[in-house]
């Protein structure tokens, strides 16, 4: 064991990253055949993954520049409905520079959201549908109402029907990778990390913790039936003067790509 909090750690003694070296610190694997699985959250010191029932209390400047980059690397932006509601999500909105830089990866201009719902609860005029510049896919259930889907559909959505009740991972991640969205990053909720998890999809997260105490009765960032530990390698950890930390752990799996 190791004291980190020393020179050239978690002090000022390094310059501030640049927006180029956050993007080589996230990069995902080189030309990834199958979907590579990265979940990010932030939460706060004891373990709050919302304040007032949203994570925007729990943001930091650091939390932000990480977040835009790590949309910039991504094929795909997974979300649950839950979310999407909670949040009021609209589209990605990169800007010019990030879209070339995204072209010359060979990637789309612009990241889809995708939201997992199997029940197709998503209001045809929520934020997501109506404040996007590229329509987003809404992965659910093939039982799922009718009209809902219909819904979606009419008002610009990409409906990808998988299971039946419920929308298992395999299919999920398959239908992602059908559209060659192989760099996916998952944005939560809880919900959905736990079952990513006990499916054991998750092949890194990215957490922020927040230099805040929250209390109250927010949840965790991971929620499942039954627990399913996962061992992780710490790639790195970064921190601003605020004192927001931030980590990424990948899990070692020889042969995944």
């Amino acid at each position: 064991m190791r004291r980190i909090d020393i020179e050239g750690y978690l002090t000022s003694a390094h310059p501030p990253l640049h927006d180029a070296e956050i993007r080589d610190l996230y990069a995902y694997p080189a030309d990834p055949t199958v979907p590579w699985v990265r979940v990010n959250f932030v939460s706060s010191i004891d373990g709050a993954v919302t304040t007032d029932g949203t994570s925007g209390g729990l943001g930091t400047a650091a939390d932000r520049q990480v977040f835009t980059a790590l949309r910039e690397l991504a094929d795909v932006i997974v979300v649950g409905a839950a979310t999407v509601r909670a949040e009021n999500y609209g589209g990605a909105k990169p800007d010019a520079a990030t879209r070339d830089r995204r072209i010359a990866r060979g990637q789309a201009p612009v990241p889809p959201i995708a939201v997992v719902t199997a029940s197709a609860h998503l209001d045809p005029d929520h934020r997501l549908l109506t404040d996007t510049a590229v329509p987003p896919l809404v992965v659910t259930g093939r039982n799922a109402p009718a009209d809902r889907t219909s819904a979606l559909t009419a008002a610009g959505a990409t409906v990808i029907p998988v299971g039946d009740v419920t929308v298992p991972t395999a299919a999920l991640l398959g239908a992602l990778a059908e559209r060659g969205l192989h760099r996916v990053l998952c944005e939560g909720g809880p919900t959905l990390f736990g079952q990513l998890l006990a499916d054991d999809a998750v092949d890194e997260l990215c957490l922020t913790t927040s230099p805040v105490l929250v209390a109250g009765g927010s949840g965790r960032i991971a929620h499942s039936p039954a627990a399913a530990p996962r061992p992780m390698r710490r790639a790195h950890v970064l921190a601003d003067d605020d004192g927001t930390v931030l980590t990424r752990w990948v899990r070692d799996r020889p042969g995944r790509l």
